[in-house]
Protein backbone atom coordinates (compact mmCIF):
# COMPACT_ATOMS: atom_id res chain seq x y z
CA UNK A 1 0.00 0.00 0.00
CA UNK A 2 0.92 3.51 -0.49
CA UNK A 3 2.30 5.33 2.71
CA UNK A 4 -0.23 8.29 3.91
CA UNK A 5 -0.19 11.90 5.68
CA UNK A 6 -1.56 9.45 8.44
CA UNK A 7 0.96 7.36 8.21
CA UNK A 8 3.75 10.38 7.89
CA UNK A 9 1.58 11.96 11.21
CA UNK A 10 2.23 8.59 12.77
CA UNK A 11 5.76 8.33 12.15
CA UNK A 12 6.84 12.16 12.67
CA UNK A 13 4.73 11.61 16.11
CA UNK A 14 2.88 15.07 14.58
CA UNK A 15 -0.58 16.04 13.67
CA UNK A 16 -2.19 15.84 10.68
CA UNK A 17 -2.29 19.70 10.45
CA UNK A 18 1.35 19.93 11.19
CA UNK A 19 1.37 17.32 8.41
CA UNK A 20 -0.32 19.36 6.25
CA UNK A 21 1.55 22.78 6.73
CA UNK A 22 4.83 21.47 6.04
CA UNK A 23 3.63 19.63 2.57
CA UNK A 24 1.99 22.54 1.44
CA UNK A 25 5.03 24.58 2.84
CA UNK A 26 3.48 26.92 4.89
CA UNK A 27 4.47 28.91 8.22
CA UNK A 28 3.87 27.53 11.85
CA UNK A 29 5.70 24.51 12.29
CA UNK A 30 9.23 24.92 14.12
CA UNK A 31 12.33 23.41 12.26
CA UNK A 32 13.19 20.81 13.99
CA UNK A 33 9.23 19.79 13.67
CA UNK A 34 9.69 20.25 10.27
CA UNK A 35 12.52 18.07 9.75
CA UNK A 36 11.42 14.90 11.54
CA UNK A 37 8.10 15.23 9.14
CA UNK A 38 10.60 15.64 6.06
CA UNK A 39 12.68 12.78 6.97
CA UNK A 40 9.23 10.45 7.72
CA UNK A 41 8.36 11.27 4.29
CA UNK A 42 11.74 10.03 2.67
CA UNK A 43 11.66 7.08 4.80
CA UNK A 44 7.98 6.05 4.18
CA UNK A 45 8.61 7.10 0.16
CA UNK A 46 5.61 9.23 0.03
CA UNK A 47 4.65 10.84 -3.31
CA UNK A 48 2.45 13.37 -3.06
CA UNK A 49 -0.95 13.20 -5.46
CA UNK A 50 -0.45 16.72 -6.26
CA UNK A 51 -3.73 16.86 -8.91
CA UNK A 52 -5.45 15.39 -6.09
CA UNK A 53 -4.67 17.87 -3.84
CA UNK A 54 -5.19 20.85 -6.26
CA UNK A 55 -8.80 19.49 -6.66
CA UNK A 56 -9.64 19.30 -2.83
CA UNK A 57 -8.16 22.85 -2.78
CA UNK A 58 -10.53 23.70 -5.54
CA UNK A 59 -7.35 25.07 -7.59
CA UNK A 60 -8.14 26.90 -10.89
CA UNK A 61 -5.64 26.59 -13.68
CA UNK A 62 -5.78 29.84 -15.97
CA UNK A 63 -4.22 29.00 -19.29
CA UNK A 64 -3.96 31.22 -22.67
CA UNK A 65 -3.98 30.26 -26.27
CA UNK A 66 -2.41 32.41 -28.49
CA UNK A 67 -3.53 31.94 -32.41
CA UNK A 68 -2.68 33.40 -35.59
CA UNK A 69 -5.91 35.78 -36.71
CA UNK A 70 -6.04 34.79 -40.23
CA UNK A 71 -9.20 33.18 -43.29
CA UNK A 72 -7.85 29.97 -42.08
CA UNK A 73 -9.82 26.70 -42.15
CA UNK A 74 -7.32 24.97 -40.04
CA UNK A 75 -6.76 27.99 -37.50
CA UNK A 76 -10.66 28.22 -37.32
CA UNK A 77 -11.34 24.33 -36.49
CA UNK A 78 -8.16 24.56 -33.54
CA UNK A 79 -10.28 27.53 -32.09
CA UNK A 80 -13.66 25.64 -32.07
CA UNK A 81 -11.51 23.15 -30.03
CA UNK A 82 -10.43 25.37 -27.46
CA UNK A 83 -14.32 27.12 -27.13
CA UNK A 84 -14.95 23.20 -26.34
CA UNK A 85 -12.11 23.20 -23.89
CA UNK A 86 -13.76 26.12 -22.39
CA UNK A 87 -17.27 24.12 -22.29
CA UNK A 88 -15.32 21.68 -19.78
CA UNK A 89 -13.60 24.42 -17.69
CA UNK A 90 -15.17 23.19 -14.89
CA UNK A 91 -14.60 19.85 -15.06
CA UNK A 92 -11.20 20.27 -15.60
CA UNK A 93 -10.50 23.53 -13.14
CA UNK A 94 -9.32 25.27 -16.27
CA UNK A 95 -9.68 29.24 -16.99
CA UNK A 96 -9.06 29.53 -20.66
CA UNK A 97 -8.69 32.75 -23.28
CA UNK A 98 -7.48 33.05 -26.64
CA UNK A 99 -5.53 36.44 -27.92
CA UNK A 100 -5.40 36.46 -32.01
CA UNK A 101 -2.26 38.16 -32.86
CA UNK A 102 -1.89 39.10 -36.78
CA UNK A 103 -0.08 35.94 -38.51
CA UNK A 104 3.47 35.91 -39.17
CA UNK A 105 3.62 39.04 -37.48
CA UNK A 106 6.81 38.10 -34.67
CA UNK A 107 6.80 41.39 -33.37
CA UNK A 108 3.05 41.52 -32.32
CA UNK A 109 3.17 37.63 -30.71
CA UNK A 110 6.30 39.65 -28.65
CA UNK A 111 4.43 42.45 -27.30
CA UNK A 112 1.89 39.50 -26.18
CA UNK A 113 3.89 37.48 -24.57
CA UNK A 114 4.96 40.13 -22.21
CA UNK A 115 2.17 41.51 -21.63
CA UNK A 116 1.42 37.77 -20.11
CA UNK A 117 4.15 37.96 -17.75
CA UNK A 118 3.19 41.03 -15.76
CA UNK A 119 -0.53 38.85 -15.79
CA UNK A 120 1.31 35.49 -15.01
CA UNK A 121 -1.22 32.74 -15.87
CA UNK A 122 -0.91 28.88 -15.14
CA UNK A 123 0.68 28.64 -18.86
CA UNK A 124 0.86 29.65 -22.46
CA UNK A 125 -0.08 27.85 -25.52
CA UNK A 126 0.95 29.60 -28.53
CA UNK A 127 1.19 28.85 -32.56
CA UNK A 128 5.20 29.98 -33.40
CA UNK A 129 6.20 32.34 -35.29
CA UNK A 130 9.85 30.85 -35.60
CA UNK A 131 12.26 34.21 -35.14
CA UNK A 132 14.98 35.42 -32.43
CA UNK A 133 12.74 37.75 -31.36
CA UNK A 134 10.09 35.10 -30.41
CA UNK A 135 12.43 32.69 -29.04
CA UNK A 136 14.25 34.79 -26.87
CA UNK A 137 10.19 36.40 -25.21
CA UNK A 138 9.64 32.65 -24.65
CA UNK A 139 12.70 31.81 -22.84
CA UNK A 140 12.96 34.93 -20.55
CA UNK A 141 8.84 33.65 -19.62
CA UNK A 142 10.72 29.97 -18.97
CA UNK A 143 13.46 31.47 -17.32
CA UNK A 144 10.53 33.20 -15.11
CA UNK A 145 8.98 29.78 -14.70
CA UNK A 146 6.18 30.21 -16.88
CA UNK A 147 5.09 26.83 -18.43
CA UNK A 148 4.86 26.99 -22.64
CA UNK A 149 3.48 24.90 -24.97
CA UNK A 150 3.94 25.47 -28.98
CA UNK A 151 1.21 24.05 -31.12
CA UNK A 152 1.65 23.19 -34.38
CA UNK A 153 4.41 25.23 -35.13
CA UNK A 154 7.66 24.82 -33.45
CA UNK A 155 10.16 27.09 -31.59
CA UNK A 156 12.75 24.61 -32.10
CA UNK A 157 16.22 25.86 -29.84
CA UNK A 158 13.62 27.76 -27.38
CA UNK A 159 13.53 26.47 -23.60
CA UNK A 160 9.86 25.41 -24.91
CA UNK A 161 8.33 22.76 -22.45
CA UNK A 162 6.99 21.15 -24.94
CA UNK A 163 5.51 20.68 -28.37
CA UNK A 164 1.92 20.00 -29.31
CA UNK A 165 2.34 18.75 -32.93
CA UNK A 166 2.92 16.39 -35.71
CA UNK A 167 6.63 15.72 -37.14
CA UNK A 168 6.77 18.16 -39.76
CA UNK A 169 9.86 16.82 -42.01
CA UNK A 170 8.01 13.38 -41.49
CA UNK A 171 4.75 15.08 -42.67
CA UNK A 172 6.73 16.53 -45.78
CA UNK A 173 8.78 12.91 -46.69
CA UNK A 174 5.02 11.41 -46.46
CA UNK A 175 3.55 14.05 -48.82
CA UNK A 176 6.85 13.17 -51.37
CA UNK A 177 6.56 9.59 -51.66
CA UNK A 178 2.73 9.88 -52.30
CA UNK A 179 2.90 12.20 -54.61
CA UNK A 180 5.63 10.49 -56.54
CA UNK A 181 4.15 7.10 -56.54
CA UNK A 182 0.73 8.34 -57.39
CA UNK A 183 2.38 10.07 -60.74
CA UNK A 184 4.88 6.95 -61.37
CA UNK A 185 6.58 7.90 -64.58
CA UNK A 186 5.93 11.05 -65.27
CA UNK A 187 7.93 13.80 -65.60
CA UNK A 188 7.22 17.34 -65.04
CA UNK A 189 7.36 20.13 -62.43
CA UNK A 190 6.03 20.48 -58.84
CA UNK A 191 4.44 23.53 -57.42
CA UNK A 192 4.87 24.19 -53.79
CA UNK A 193 2.43 26.41 -51.80
CA UNK A 194 3.14 27.98 -48.91
CA UNK A 195 1.85 30.09 -45.94
CA UNK A 196 5.36 31.80 -45.25
CA UNK A 197 8.48 30.50 -44.38
CA UNK A 198 8.63 32.29 -41.20
CA UNK A 199 6.96 29.53 -39.66
CA UNK A 200 9.02 26.11 -38.84
CA UNK A 201 6.67 23.75 -39.72
CA UNK A 202 6.28 24.85 -43.35
CA UNK A 203 9.94 25.01 -43.95
CA UNK A 204 10.58 21.76 -42.03
CA UNK A 205 7.60 19.94 -44.08
CA UNK A 206 10.04 21.53 -47.09
CA UNK A 207 12.91 20.19 -46.38
CA UNK A 208 11.40 16.50 -45.80
CA UNK A 209 9.35 16.54 -48.98
CA UNK A 210 12.52 18.05 -51.45
CA UNK A 211 14.37 15.59 -49.59
CA UNK A 212 12.34 12.67 -50.30
CA UNK A 213 11.71 14.01 -53.80
CA UNK A 214 15.87 14.46 -54.93
CA UNK A 215 16.54 11.02 -53.33
CA UNK A 216 13.38 8.96 -55.06
CA UNK A 217 11.83 11.41 -57.46
CA UNK A 218 14.29 13.17 -59.52
CA UNK A 219 12.72 13.76 -62.69
CA UNK A 220 10.34 15.74 -60.75
CA UNK A 221 11.46 19.37 -60.27
CA UNK A 222 10.58 21.29 -57.56
CA UNK A 223 9.61 25.21 -58.39
CA UNK A 224 10.46 28.29 -56.45
CA UNK A 225 7.59 28.20 -53.14
CA UNK A 226 4.44 30.36 -53.95
CA UNK A 227 3.79 31.97 -50.51
CA UNK A 228 0.77 32.88 -50.13
CA UNK A 229 0.25 34.03 -46.35
CA UNK A 230 -2.41 31.43 -45.98
CA UNK A 231 -5.07 33.68 -47.31
CA UNK A 232 -7.29 32.04 -50.29
CA UNK A 233 -7.50 34.61 -52.22
CA UNK A 234 -3.46 35.40 -52.47
CA UNK A 235 -3.00 31.48 -53.02
CA UNK A 236 -5.82 31.26 -55.47
CA UNK A 237 -3.77 34.22 -57.44
CA UNK A 238 -0.13 32.85 -57.41
CA UNK A 239 -1.54 29.12 -58.25
CA UNK A 240 -3.46 30.24 -60.97
CA UNK A 241 -0.74 32.50 -62.42
CA UNK A 242 2.01 29.24 -61.81
CA UNK A 243 -0.26 26.72 -63.75
CA UNK A 244 -0.43 29.19 -66.60
CA UNK A 245 2.79 29.99 -66.67
CA UNK A 246 4.34 26.31 -66.63
CA UNK A 247 2.66 24.01 -68.68
CA UNK A 248 4.95 21.47 -67.46
CA UNK A 249 3.71 21.04 -63.74
CA UNK A 250 2.05 17.94 -63.07
CA UNK A 251 1.86 18.07 -59.45
CA UNK A 252 0.72 20.27 -56.60
CA UNK A 253 1.89 20.01 -52.32
CA UNK A 254 0.01 22.30 -50.25
CA UNK A 255 1.87 22.64 -47.35
CA UNK A 256 0.03 25.07 -45.62
CA UNK A 257 -3.33 26.41 -45.53
CA UNK A 258 -5.26 28.55 -48.05
CA UNK A 259 -6.06 25.72 -49.48
CA UNK A 260 -9.80 26.94 -50.58
CA UNK A 261 -7.82 29.49 -53.35
CA UNK A 262 -5.95 26.53 -54.39
CA UNK A 263 -8.91 24.26 -55.15
CA UNK A 264 -10.30 27.52 -56.85
CA UNK A 265 -7.41 27.62 -59.13
CA UNK A 266 -7.38 23.65 -59.68
CA UNK A 267 -10.97 23.63 -60.64
CA UNK A 268 -10.52 26.55 -62.91
CA UNK A 269 -7.08 24.51 -64.63
CA UNK A 270 -9.28 21.55 -64.59
CA UNK A 271 -10.21 21.13 -68.77
CA UNK A 272 -6.43 22.05 -69.26
CA UNK A 273 -4.42 18.93 -67.93
CA UNK A 274 -4.56 16.16 -65.07
CA UNK A 275 -2.74 17.11 -61.82
CA UNK A 276 -1.94 14.93 -58.62
CA UNK A 277 -2.46 17.37 -55.82
CA UNK A 278 -1.37 16.76 -52.08
CA UNK A 279 -2.70 18.96 -49.32
CA UNK A 280 -2.79 19.50 -45.73
CA UNK A 281 -5.79 19.39 -42.90
CA UNK A 282 -8.91 17.97 -42.99
CA UNK A 283 -11.87 20.83 -43.44
CA UNK A 284 -15.23 21.31 -45.16
CA UNK A 285 -13.05 22.61 -48.31
CA UNK A 286 -10.77 19.87 -48.82
CA UNK A 287 -13.08 17.06 -48.22
CA UNK A 288 -15.08 18.06 -50.39
CA UNK A 289 -12.18 18.17 -53.15
CA UNK A 290 -11.28 14.87 -51.72
CA UNK A 291 -14.65 13.54 -52.64
CA UNK A 292 -14.34 15.28 -56.30
CA UNK A 293 -11.11 14.03 -57.40
CA UNK A 294 -9.72 17.75 -57.36
CA UNK A 295 -7.58 16.46 -54.26
CA UNK A 296 -5.84 13.03 -54.29
CA UNK A 297 -4.84 12.73 -50.27
CA UNK A 298 -4.69 14.58 -47.38
CA UNK A 299 -2.63 14.67 -44.43
CA UNK A 300 -4.53 15.42 -41.22
CA UNK A 301 -3.63 16.79 -37.74
CA UNK A 302 -5.70 16.37 -34.96
CA UNK A 303 -6.34 19.84 -33.76
CA UNK A 304 -9.01 18.49 -30.62
CA UNK A 305 -6.15 15.99 -29.35
CA UNK A 306 -3.09 19.13 -29.91
CA UNK A 307 -5.55 21.26 -27.60
CA UNK A 308 -6.07 18.57 -25.28
CA UNK A 309 -2.51 18.08 -25.02
CA UNK A 310 -1.74 21.59 -25.00
CA UNK A 311 -3.54 21.69 -21.68
CA UNK A 312 -2.65 18.22 -19.88
CA UNK A 313 1.10 19.85 -20.29
CA UNK A 314 0.77 23.44 -19.39
CA UNK A 315 -1.14 21.60 -15.51
CA UNK A 316 1.55 19.14 -15.35
CA UNK A 317 4.39 21.56 -15.50
CA UNK A 318 2.74 24.15 -13.43
CA UNK A 319 2.17 21.14 -10.73
CA UNK A 320 5.85 19.86 -10.86
CA UNK A 321 4.92 16.82 -12.52
CA UNK A 322 6.30 14.98 -15.51
CA UNK A 323 4.51 14.45 -18.46
CA UNK A 324 3.35 11.32 -20.20
CA UNK A 325 5.30 11.23 -23.29
CA UNK A 326 3.68 8.63 -25.19
CA UNK A 327 0.42 10.39 -24.68
CA UNK A 328 1.13 13.46 -26.43
CA UNK A 329 2.43 12.20 -29.37
CA UNK A 330 0.30 13.13 -32.31
CA UNK A 331 -0.56 11.27 -35.03
CA UNK A 332 0.08 11.98 -38.77
CA UNK A 333 -3.41 10.31 -40.51
CA UNK A 334 -3.42 10.40 -44.48
CA UNK A 335 -6.74 10.33 -45.44
CA UNK A 336 -8.20 9.52 -49.70
CA UNK A 337 -11.46 9.53 -50.80
CA UNK A 338 -12.07 6.18 -49.69
CA UNK A 339 -11.41 6.09 -45.84
CA UNK A 340 -12.84 9.49 -44.73
CA UNK A 341 -13.91 9.76 -41.07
Amino acid sequence: MRPTVHDIAAAAGVSLATVDRVLNQRPGVRHVTREKVETAIRELGYVRDVAAANLAKGRTYPLVFILPASDNSFMHGLNAEIRQAVLRSSAERTDIRTIEVPAFDPAALVSVLEGLAREKPCGIALVATDAPDVRAAVDRLVRERFPIVTLVSDLTGSLRHHYAGVDNIAAGRTAARLLGRFLGPRKGEIAVLAGSMLVRDHRERLEGFSAVMAEEFPDLAILPVLEGRDDPEVAHMLVADALSRNAGIVGVYSLGAGNRGLIRALKEKAVDRVLTVIAHELTAHTRAALIDNTIDAILNQDAGHEVRSAIRVLKAKADGLAVIEAQERIRLDIFLKDNLP
